[in-house]
């Protein structure tokens, strides 16, 4: 099946045309205005340096249920100690750039470009792009970030410089968007990880219907306590 080629015009092809890996378009750019477009249209870019802007939809989604999170007993214990302090939209960039330089097992480099951590740090100032942060002694240890799109937070990437760093960034997150009107994570594509914290698949279909179920609610502040 062909791969749309994008042009200019801030426009995506139908989601239901792509392949069946879920590639659905190659080109364009990162502008913001196009960016935003593709989360509310259940899509998103992932590419390696040196490659044309690759952009995915895959079907099924791989999702988690903020209220369906496996959390452990001895995360229960983590999450209740003094040893990390969860926080949001303290650090964004300093997010993106910890998980852009974080080795990952089975790849050479990162598929977070300079252009790619420029387009987040963008649509962070304008509102919808959120970083949750695990700090350990003053020092930022892990922590995520990603998009908010209607009902769905679309998580980008985590990283974790301490045992339980990022698990504990996104246990801590799911209770707090759920009390915010957030029905979903977005995980994009399986990974065992994930698996592992009640992450699923849902057709697309259905995935899609919760980022277009109007406005994202506020997206959870979490400050040092």
């Amino acid at each position: 099946m062909p791969v749309f080629l994008l042009g200019p015009e801030i426009v995506f092809p139908p989601v239901e045309s792509g392949r069946e890996d879920g590639l659905l378009a190659v080109g364009g750019d990162l502008s913001a205005p196009r960016l935003e477009l593709a989360y509310k249209s259940g899509i998103f870019p992932w590419y390696s340096e040196g490659e044309p802007v690759l952009w995915w939809s895959p079907d099924p989604r791989f999702v988690l249920r903020p209220e369906h999170v496996h959390t452990s007993k001895a995360m229960r214990r983590v999450l209740r100690s003094d040893r990390f302090i969860v926080t949001s939209n303290q650090a964004f960039e300093q997010v993106v750039l910890a998980c852009a330089d974080m080795p990952r097992p089975g790849q050479a480099g990162t598929w977070i470009t300079p252009e790619m951590r420029d387009a987040y740090l963008q649509l962070h100032e304008r509102g919808l792009a959120h970083s949750v942060e695990t700090w350990h002694d003053g020092e930022l240890v892990g922590g995520l970030y990603g998009v908010a799109s209607g009902t769905c937070f679309c998580g980008e990437s985590m990283f974790s410089k301490k045992p339980d760093a990022s698990k504990a960034a996104l246990l801590t997150l799911c209770p707090e968007l759920l009390a915010r009107g957030f029905d979903l994570i977005d995980c994009q594509v399986h990974t065992p990880h994930l698996e592992s914290l009640g992450a699923e698949f849902m057709p697309r279909a259905k995935f899609l219907r919760h980022l277009h179920n109007g406005d994202a609610p506020s997206f959870p502040t979490m400050m040092p306590h």
